[in-house]
């Protein structure tokens, strides 16, 4: 069979994209500007099919969490594309986001043009003087691996392909290319016609033998061994093998400010969120890509206590501070490290007693998480009892993006990847977005955003609505209503339990009341809305909500009015 010519790039623009494409990019989630005419126009002059499907997004920051909900669903990289500096700008929060959780974004920017006259491209309107920047990139630079600037129309699509090859390789992360609109808009003369070469993402790291070997001595010495992680890859490699050596030997696991869930809530193996007491307790601890195991001021081990530190990239380089103990750092993908520990253990020595104590213990645990849930059945209703509510409508391919809202610990998760929550970077705004971008990957699968009302804000909600019902994405949206930013009051009460804060009636910056109606922002995307002031009423209105997203096919959004805690 004839292998098909490549169809070839008339210009920069038509390079980027079909680069794009060609590095295995599905979407380019892009808000234009002045800068994007020669994109534009690349995509009516070439073949739909080779280029990645361009999706108009009203909000920067909403562009790069879809490609981030995307990633975390699918394990494929997306594009972004905003406008110059002023876009970039707005983008930056979800690049951040995107860093801190390891995601492979490429983020894409015009540039004001170089030249004032002269070019295809030069200077046509006042903003491109007050738009240009020094550095335009300095903007997201220390939180992207790759960043740089096209410079010739011919190399769009090896810039690409190096970008996406760079941010799919470990430890992956969002990169950054800044086009200016003279090079996209350049013709690539027929004497420069060459295809760029492929590139390939660096393969998996495999442990040291001798350091596995060590850890394994460790493990096999000790009496109450304990595995924390926070997140799994998103094909699950690492939570499968996880639950095969927690479960083979005995071994208990919890996850502490979880990002990414990795183990079911009925595996026997495994004791939750609350990383306390089993840290004190244990005395040869694995950290499975972790970067944040435990708060050094509230739960530090014991000097005593083998610490053993396992992923791509152990040490976390790119946090400035963090000065967790670590006695063994082994580089390795946590899968293979997994399987390396689980091979060099070898067959599981009888632990019976220490096997019964963690069964107990997890069953405990699902009990009072059960109790607790119910008890908050009321008006305004607990977060455990909405959490256990919506996990009760969660069939086996559902997921939950959980953002200031959702308490993971009240629910029945059933396997690994099905509940995000935040990153640790905190940029707000990121989860009802990111669940765009995964209802997108899969239109069918039950898709739900549940967020704080300050973070529902900080979406931009008329944006991410108007997403939803433009490209049909049916996702549920739970806003919990509580009337304050209550981690900003959380905050405040643990520095100065006594102080004056604490004390008054209402504690400064922190009200987020008179509330707006919520549901009216929604409503004016023609979503399913209702206002749920009572738990008893909550089954009811999700099954209601599940009717329209099911049978019509349409956004469904509930505000619930959610008791205030110290605990969440």
């Amino acid at each position: 069979m004839e292998s098909q010519t490549p169809t070839r790039a008339g210009n920069g623009a038509e390079a980027v994209l079909l680069g794009l494409k060609r590095s295995g990019v599905d979407y380019l989630f892009a808000n234009a500007g002045t800068d994007f005419p020669p994109i534009i126009e690349a995509m009516a002059t070439l073949d739909a099919t080779e280029i990645p499907v361009p999706v108009t997004i009203p909000h920067e920051t909403a562009g790069v969490a879809m490609a981030h909900g995307y990633y975390l669903v699918t394990g494929r990289p997306q594009a972004t594309m905003v406008h110059v500096n002023v876009g970039l700008a707005n983008a930056a929060m979800g690049v951040i986001n995107a860093a801190s959780d390891n995601i492979p974004v490429l983020v894409l920017s015009g540039r004001t043009p170089v030249t004032e006259h002269g070019r295809p491209g030069s200077r046509v309107t006042p903003i491109q003087y007050g738009q240009e920047m020094y550095d335009q990139a300095s903007i997201v630079s220390d939180v992207t691996k790759f960043h740089y600037e096209m410079r010739y129309g011919e190399q769009g699509e090896m810039l690409v392909a190096r970008a996406a090859t760079l941010a799919m390789s470990e430890p992956r992360g969002p990169v950054y290319l800044s086009l200016p609109r003279e090079p996209l808009m350049e013709e690539i003369p027929a004497s420069m016609e060459r295809p760029a070469s492929r590139q390939s993402a660096s393969s998996r790291a495999f442990p040291d033998p001798d350091a596995i070997a060590e850890a394994a001595a460790w493990l096999r010495g000790a009496k109450n061994p304990l595995i924390l992680c926070q997140r799994s890859d998103p094909e699950g490699r690492a939570a499968a093998a996880l639950r095969t050596l927690a479960g083979r030997h005995a071994i208990a696991v919890v996850e502490p400010f979880s990002i990414r869930n990795v183990m079911p809530s009925a595996d026997p193996m495994f004791l939750g969120y609350q990383v306390k007491e089993p840290l004190a307790e244990a005395d040869v601890v694995l950290v499975l890509d972790s970067g944040v195991p435990w708060m050094e001021t509230l739960h530090r081990p014991d000097p005593s206590t083998k610490i053993i530190h396992v992923g791509s990239d152990p040490q976390f380089a790119r946090m400035p501070v963090r000065g967790y103990q670590c006695d063994l750092a082994i580089v390795s993908d946590p899968a293979a490290a997994l399987e390396a520990l689980d091979a060099a253990l070898g067959d599981p020595r009888p632990d019976d007693a220490r096997r019964a104590v963690i069964e107990r213990r997890s069953g405990a645990r699902r009990q009072t998480a059960r109790e607790t849930a119910e008890a908050g059945c009321e008006g305004p209703m607990s977060a455990e009892w909405m959490s256990k509510c919506l996990s009760d409508i969660m069939d086996d391919k559902a997921v939950l993006f959980g953002e200031l809202g959702v308490v993971p610990g009240a629910m029945d998760i059933k396997h690994a990847n099905r509940v995000f929550s935040n990153p640790h970077s905190g940029g707000l705004g990121w989860g009802m977005p990111a669940a765009l971008g995964a209802q997108l990957a899969d239109r069918d699968r039950l898709t739900i955003a549940c967020i704080g009302d300050g973070s529902y804000m900080f979406a931009n909600p008329v944006a991410c609505h108007q997403i939803a019902e433009a490209l049909e994405l049916p996702i549920l949206t739970i806003v919990k209503n509580n009337g304050i930013w209550n981690a900003v009051r959380r905050s405040v009460v643990n520095s100065y339990p006594k102080g004056a804060a604490a004390r008054a009636n209402a504690m400064p910056l922190t009200s987020l009341e008179p509330a707006p109606d919520y549901t009216q922002i929604a409503a004016a995307s023609r979503a399913h809305v209702e206002r749920v002031e009572h738990g008893r009423d909550l089954p009811a209105a999700l099954q209601r909500a599940l009717k329209v997203i099911r049978e019509e096919r349409r956004q469904a959004m509930l505000e619930l009015r959610i008791a205030i805690s110290d605990a969440h």
